[in-house]
C-alpha cells in the first residue's frame, strides 16, 4: 500500500461546457480533504484548477500551487489559493509538482493536461518515478484516449504491461482508494543509478 500524503492533480484552466466537470472538481476536492491529503496543482485560480483548489482550501485542506512566472497573469485571477511557488519554466514546474506529490490524477483538460499526464506516464515507464497515476474519467471524457492506448498496444507501439501504468475511475473516492494500492507493473525499465528522481 502506498502512503499518500500529497496528490498532484492535472486539470483544465477552462471550465468546460458541462456542469458535470465543475461538480467533479468539487467532488474530488472534498474527497482530498476528507482523506487529509495535500493538493499539489498548477496554481491557477481559473477554470477547473480554480474550482478544485478553492474547494480544498475552503474546507481547510492544504494547497500547494506551482506556476511559471510567464503564466501568472493568464492563469491566476484574483487572490492566490494556498501556498504558491513561482518558478522560471514549465519544465521546472512539472519537476517540482512531481517531487511534491505521492500520486498523480488527471482530470478533463486540454493540451496542457495531456502533456503533463503523458510525461508522468513516460517517467513511470522508464523508471524516473514509481508513483501511482490515475485518470478521473468524468463523463467518459477519457474514453477515446483509452481506445487509442489500447490500439497502440494492439499495434505494438506500447508494451502490454505498460497499459497498467495508470488506473481509471469515474468515482473520486474509488480512484483515490485504488491509487493507494496501485503498484507499477512488472517489466517497467529502471534506469541505472537513477532511483526515484522526484522523491
Amino acid at each position: 500500500m502506498n502512503q499518500l500524503r500529497s496528490v498532484c492533480v492535472y486539470c483544465g484552466s477552462s471550465m468546460g461546457h458541462k456542469a458535470i466537470y465543475r461538480q467533479a472538481a468539487e467532488a474530488l476536492g472534498r474527497e482530498i480533504v476528507s482523506r487529509g491529503l495535500r493538493l499539489v496543482y498548477g496554481a491557477g485560480s481559473v477554470g477547473l484548477m480554480g474550482v478544485l483548489a478553492r474547494t480544498v482550501y475552503d474546507r481547510g485542506g492544504e494547497v500547494l500551487g506551482v506556476i511559471p512566472a510567464v503564466l501568472t497573469a493568464r492563469e491566476v485571477a484574483g487572490e492566490q489559493i494556498g501556498e504558491t511557488i513561482i518558478v522560471e519554466s514549465m519544465h521546472e514546474r512539472k519537476a517540482l509538482m512531481a517531487h511534491e506529490a505521492d500520486a498523480f490524477i488527471a482530470m478533463p483538460g486540454g493540451y496542457g493536461t495531456l502533456d503533463e499526464l503523458f510525461e508522468t506516464i513516460t517517467w513511470g515507464q522508464i523508471g524516473i518515478q514509481r508513483k501511482p497515476i490515475g485518470l478521473f474519467n468524468v463523463n467518459g471524457y477519457f474514453d477515446p484516449l483509452l481506445e487509442w492506448v489500447d490500439l497502440a498496444v494492439k499495434e505494438g507501439f506500447i508494451r502490454p504491461q505498460y497499459r497498467q501504468l495508470f488506473i481509471v475511475s469515474e468515482d473520486p473516492s474509488l480512484l483515490l482508494e485504488k491509487l493507494a494500492f496501485h503498484e507499477p507493473p512488472e517489466g517497467v525499465v529502471k534506469l541505472p543509478g537513477n532511483g526515484d528522481r522526484f522523491g
